[in-house]
């Protein structure tokens, strides 16, 4: 069988057993667009119309609600809304990393409730395996899927090296719950101790810190383009925010279409090149 980078995203669907996994490679194929929005805008109206616009062209919404600065529970409601009108889902990207029943509770409880309407969240592994039980204990029954923050796309990251090995490790020990990675590469065989194996392997890896126009930023942000991310280091999902929308909230939803459709576009492109689909 071919390795997993050249496998299609259908083909990969049909073998997942994680609900979100499968939707979310169902949704890609169904959509032709690996592109995930992040929205990190602190104002409801500009959220939503910023989610509403680049609908069409995602397969998945990368939010941060506790950044909305009047927000309320009519804006989970709306996103909701949104998630079934483009047919996309949704990524709330938390990055718990606290032990077991705390973040159960945060994932549960509180203001957000994250659980009851994100498909997907995400973990640091600092905390060790605990994290995981904790997170899986609301998110299975719920049939949600959790990401381990394997790499990061920012300058000085200390997630390398063994690090790394050790959130691909944990993945493999809860495959019923993690689907994959935050990285900017394949983990394919990594961490592996001498005479193990992973034949077949499957984890989703999403890609933040990509661009068309830009290398990086003040903050210490570096850019790749889509082809770099998908075709040569075998990503599955490209995260794109300011690139599209821009650093203007309100943005012209017009500029926001093109941006979209253009990133859409280089993402898919870049995927049939890997697979060897003809365009």
């Amino acid at each position: 069988m071919a390795s997993v980078a050249k496998q299609t995203y259908a083909q990969r669907a049909a073998k997942q057993t994680n609900p979100a996994a499968r939707a979310l490679l169902e949704t890609i194929e169904r959509k032709r667009t690996n592109l995930c929005v992040s929205v990190d805008v602190t104002k409801q109206a500009d959220f939503l119309r910023i989610i509403d616009t680049v609908g069409p062209y995602i397969c998945l919404v990368k939010t941060h609600v506790d950044v909305i600065e009047d927000f309320d529970s009519s804006v989970i409601d709306r996103l909701q809304e949104l998630s079934a009108k483009h047919d996309f889902l949704i990524f709330e990207d938390r990055k718990f990393a606290d032990i077991g029943n705390t973040v159960a509770l945060q994932y549960s409880s509180g203001v957000y409730k994250i659980a009851s309407w994100s498909h997907i969240t995400n973990a640091h592994p600092v905390p060790g395996p605990s994290i995981i039980s904790g997170l899986s204990s609301v998110g299975v029954p719920l049939g949600r899927g959790l990401l381990l923050l394997a790499e990061m796309s920012t300058k000085g990251s200390l997630a390398t090296g063994s690090y790394t090995e050790e959130a691909v490790r944990m993945a493999r020990a809860n495959r019923d719950f993690v689907i994959g990675f935050i990285a900017q590469h394949r983990m394919d065989g990594v961490g592996l101790r001498e005479n193990e194996s992973s034949p077949d392997e499957d984890f989703l890896v999403l890609t933040p810190g990509v661009g068309l126009d830009a290398k990086g930023d003040a903050m210490g942000q570096q850019y790749r383009t889509p082809r770099e991310v998908v075709l040569e280091s075998g990503c599955d999902v490209i995260i794109v925010g300011r690139g599209v929308y821009g650093k203007d909230d309100a943005a012209d939803p017009d500029a926001v279409r093109v941006q979209a459709e253009r990133y859409r576009a280089e993402g898919w492109k870049a995927y049939q090149e890997r697979v060897g689909i003809s365009a």
